[in-house]
């Protein structure tokens, strides 16, 4: 009988060692591997997939929902989730469930090695379950464009030329700190700047701050209506899509609901798009570190709106995904290395902090 391969995912060396421990027991289970966090388990993915796998959620790097969603869209696999955050009927459990997991199992916030040892039989059986479950038919969804947001650019509709400059930047997984390299070097006095950085809800509120705190510039989470100004960067929130909007000659920030775009809500594929439709070739876009494509065709809508375009490089970037698809459909004007993307917004515009 083939025995199930599985792997596990989870930021703790405890639960790693018992939960591996406890699986490869089984004579019907092989453990492929216990990793720390998602980006590694992508790299040993990259040789042997598993048949099923035990994922966390809170982990550095990337969460397990957004690693989830990730391996629903791209190739659909049994996951368990076994987090202390999935308690029956909380937020976390029905994100799960919603993004394709086939099962959730609670971890205690005390007493781990015990619980995991006193629930083995349990453990087992789940993912013995999960392995026999269908999942391309939970995966299968409509994979929206920017179309079900806002249409696509007929023309130039921007101003050939105006005083107000505009960047717009879109990042996905390592943009935490990529982000922060670019932004803490930018002088006090800088285009106005708008960002898609792919982050759950209720948590780009605290990103913003934490960046505003550190930086020269102003650093806030979009709002409605927000000026787009010289020395202000707008983060949008998670869970919305952000949008660039123009009136004369001045640029505001739209915050809207609206279907997943790329799979992500907020999209760089809807900002992108907004800023090639309101500032053409007033603008910069910027693509750096991400896993997947979204951006990719809103970068190259900028760049034929007359928009200059750069991406991060491959060996500065955490995932070399967003940025390759970019540079692939022939949207990047240039590629650079992250510690340089400053420099190309400052040398953009010439600006003087």
């Amino acid at each position: 009988m083939k025995r199930i391969k599985v792997m596990v995912v989870d930021d703790s060396a405890v639960v790693r060692q018992v939960l591996a421990g406890l699986l490869e027991a089984d004579p019907g289970i092989e453990v492929l591997c216990a990793v720390a966090d998602p980006l590694l388990a992508m790299t040993r993915m990259k040789t042997q997939w598993p048949d099923v796998i035990v994922l966390d959620v809170e982990m550095p790097r990337m969460d397990g929902i957004t690693f989830l969603r990730k391996i629903m869209a791209e190739r659909p696999t049994p996951v368990v989730i076994c987090s202390t955050l999935a308690e029956k009927g909380a937020k976390t459990s029905m994100e799960a469930l919603a993004a394709g997991a086939v099962a959730v199992i609670t971890k205690p916030r005390l007493g781990i090695k015990q619980f995991l040892n006193d629930s083995c039989d349990d453990l087992v059986a789940t993912v013995k379950t999960a392995a026999l479950a269908n999942v391309t038919r939970l995966a299968v969804r409509e994979k929206n464009t920017a179309d079900a947001v806002l249409p696509p650019l007929e023309g130039r509709s921007a101003m050939t030329q105006t005083t107000e400059r505009v960047v717009a930047i879109g990042t996905s997984t390592g943009g935490t700190q990529a982000l922060e390299v670019v932004l803490t070097s930018l002088p006090r006095v800088c285009p106005g700047i708008v960002i898609v950085q792919h982050m759950p809800e209720k948590f780009t509120a605290e990103f913003a701050a934490r960046l505003d705190s550190i930086c020269k510039i102003n650093v806030k989470e979009a709002q409605n209506n927000d000026r787009v100004v010289p020395g202000l960067a707008l983060i949008a929130p998670g869970g919305k899509h952000l949008l660039l909007r123009r009136r004369g000659a001045q640029y505001f920030a739209e915050v809207v609901d609206g279907p997943l775009v790329n799979r992500h809500r907020p999209s760089v594929d809807v900002l992108f798009r907004s800023v090639a439709k309101s500032a053409g070739a007033n603008a910069l876009g910027v693509i750096m570190t991400g896993m997947g494509d979204d951006g990719a065709a809103g970068l190259l809508e900028m760049r034929n709106a007359g928009a200059r375009t750069v991406a991060q490089d491959e060996e500065s970037c955490v995932v070399y995904g967003m940025p390759k698809e970019a540079v692939q459909r022939g949207a990047v004007e240039k590629t650079v290395a992250l510690n340089a993307i400053a420099r190309e917004i400052q040398a953009q515009y010439s600006v003087i902090g």
